[in-house]
């Protein structure tokens, strides 16, 4: 049976992390603008129902 290491985290380590976090939200904020920005979107399909007039087709 395999032992589980833990990553020990002291008070140092825990500050640096909350710092590159920090500094990675607010330089995302000065690109994006405020508020949530999704990165990974659904694409849907052409073949997707939809009864929006800007995707119907004109025949």
């Amino acid at each position: 049976m395999k032992k589980k290491r833990r990553i020990v985290v002291n008070a140092t380590n825990l500050d640096a992390i909350k710092a590159m976090h920090k500094g990675g939200r607010e330089a995302e904020q000065e690109l994006l603008g405020p508020g949530f920005h999704s990165f990974n979107r659904v694409h849907p399909s052409k073949k997707t129902y939809t009864r929006k007039t800007k995707h119907k087709q004109q025949f």
